[in-house]
């Protein structure tokens, strides 16, 4: 077993990367075991190569993580116009059930970081007391204040760049760097969006606009989901890991992946057990653990920790470690612009409507939403994409069409609030089992007809962004009604004061277990109205490091 540590930490994202540089830096010995590979920068993405376009970001060997769908909800004719279509291909789900389509993540040092947009949100304040204001899921046992100076800590790291002022996300300090500057063809949307009344604000981002912390200024290439070459995007390896390996605190373990923390008696854990790239098994103990690993595969190693001590699964005393399960809930649209608006290059998403982000703020309708531009993240930006889902045809005129058209390509997107349900949770699945024997992780989602109405709203308002900037006609829509395609995933192991229900308390520490802390989006009692959740993940878990050094300091773990 080697070594004792003073923390062993489970995956190495925003979550586990940021608990890894806040510990360290106390003069805490840690150990990272990451179950993915550990990325180069400088070498491992490809948008230096002439495919760049035909491959999407670089998965290697041990970077995804195997889970499974359970059977999902029929589609209902009623929403009918919500359906994903391209007007070359046709529908793209043409069945009448629901599709899951994928859980997009990354297992790797840096975790999906590697391959997000970069934004950097704070939640909306209100987002965070859903059932006390709404009636609704459940109430964060902090607000939004007491996250406030960690939010600022998690910004400095990154280097987020943001605009001077926002009246709802009150600020302690301003945000390290200015905002980006909006360009052309955002400004159009801007445009187009006084005309509905909307406000649009530059948004907060985790990409350099000035170098920064010894990284570069962004080189506005708007592929940051390929993975960005060149470090300006703040992922999680080149900020917090980067830090946490410079303070010679810091032990880091790539392709070693958990199968189980072990419970003991005193209500304590007492090693983490992991199987690294040649198949050998390991043991590591720490005086405590912390589990980083995402809201679907955080409750799965919990569920598989089952032992006498923890019969049900560790953390799993209220029974609820999987449950209240909450996805991304987003829809785009797109359509050609009369005018050449240079879409292909900026920043993914360099603009915000936060109009219809408040919990009340959509009339009649439960839960908020925001509105971004999504051509980058749509992957609309390059020109196979022009040619096989924009301009239709072949040969000299599709050459023609092409020419014609490329860079007026402009997409609105927008994420909604999700809100849990007895329809959608994680579990074990039955029959599938990694390649080590293991059973993988099964999501079970339903959209209830709260979160269709939402949707049915983000439709409409996308549609309508589109007419008023100017574009004529939409060629493509793709939305979460009938796929499950989600990046953002939430609350499977939800924390709350009253042990009953919830799973971890307001630091994220195990009711039950007192060495056993959870830090990822699975602790979220909420998701938000569409925010980004890497930013506060990172205050938490900067928040939950100096709680651990607290209780280590009054000899309590």
């Amino acid at each position: 077993m080697g070594v004792e540590y003073d923390a062993v930490i489970v995956g190495s994202g925003a979550g586990g990367g940021a608990s890894a540089w806040a510990l360290s830096r106390y003069g805490m010995r840690v150990l990272v075991l990451e179950a993915g590979p550990d990325y180069d920068f400088t070498r491992d993405y490809l948008l230096d190569k002439m495919g760049w376009e035909q491959t999407t970001f670089p998965h290697l060997p041990g970077s995804r993580g195997r889970y499974s769908f359970a059977e999902l909800q029929p589609l209902d004719p009623r929403w009918q116009h919500l359906r994903s279509w391209n007007h070359i291909t046709g529908p793209m789900n043409p069945g009448t059930v629901r599709k899951g389509e994928a859980y997009h993540h990354v297992r790797g040092v840096g975790g999906s970081t590697l391959h997000f947009t970069g934004e950097a949100h704070r939640l909306h304040p209100q987002a965070m007391k859903m059932y006390s204001r709404f009636g609704v899921g459940a109430d964060w046992p902090l607000d939004y204040q007491e996250l406030e100076p960690f939010y600022c800590e998690a910004e400095r790291i990154v280097g987020v760049a943001g605009p001077a002022e926002n009246a709802v996300r009150v600020r302690s300090e301003s945000y390290p760097l200015s905002a980006h500057r909006i360009s052309y063809a955002s400004a159009k949307i801007v445009e187009g969006g006084r005309k509905l009344g909307m406000n649009w604000e530059a948004n907060s981002v985790a990409t350099l606009s000035a170098a920064y912390d010894g990284r570069p200024a962004c080189n506005y290439c708007s592929n940051c989901n390929r993975g960005c070459p060149r470090s300006d995007k703040g992922s999680v390896d080149v900020t917090f890991i980067r830090k946490a390996r410079a303070s010679g605190f810091c032990t880091i373990k790539s392709l070693s992946q958990v199968t189980a923390i072990e419970a003991g008696d005193k209500d304590k854990v007492t090693a983490v057990r992991y199987v690294d790239s040649r198949g050998n098994e390991h043991k590591a103990t720490g005086r405590v653990v912390i589990v980083a690993c995402g809201a679907v595969q955080t409750p799965r190693l919990l569920l598989l920790s089952a032992n006498r001590y923890a019969p049900d699964g560790l953390a799993n005393e209220s029974g609820l470690v999987g449950r209240n399960f909450m996805e991304t809930l987003s829809r785009s649209s797109a359509g050609l612009h009369p005018e050449s608006l240079g879409t292909a290059r900026g920043i993914p998403s360099d603009i915000m409507c936060w109009d219809f982000n408040a919990p009340d703020a959509i009339p009649g309708i439960i839960g908020g939403c925001r509105f971004t531009p999504s051509t980058a993240s749509s992957d609309l930006i390059g020109p196979i994409n022009y040619a096989t889902r924009v301009v239709k045809g072949w040969g000299r005129q599709h050459k023609a069409d092409m020419r014609a058209s490329f860079g007026h390509v402009l997409s609105i997107g927008a994420i909604g609030e999700s809100l849990p349900n007895e329809g959608s949770y994680i579990d074990l699945d039955p029959d599938q089992q990694d390649e080590l024997g293991l059973p993988i992780a099964r999501i079970h989602s339903h959209l209830d007809e709260m979160a269709l109405r939402r949707l049915d709203f983000m439709a409409k308002t996308t549609r309508e962004i589109l007419s008023a900037a100017g574009v004529e006609k939409i060629f493509e829509e793709f939305g979460g009604y009938d796929f499950f395609s989600s990046t953002h995933v939430f609350g499977t192991c939800r924390m709350g004061t009253d042990p009953a229900q919830s799973v971890v308390d307001r630091y994220g520490r195990s009711h039950r277990w007192r060495n056993l802390f959870v830090v990822d989006t699975s602790v979220f009692p909420s998701s938000g109205g569409g925010e980004a959740p890497s930013l506060t993940v990172e205050a938490l878990a900067i928040r939950t490091a100096a709680h651990i050094r607290e209780l280590a300091v009054r000899k309590e773990i």
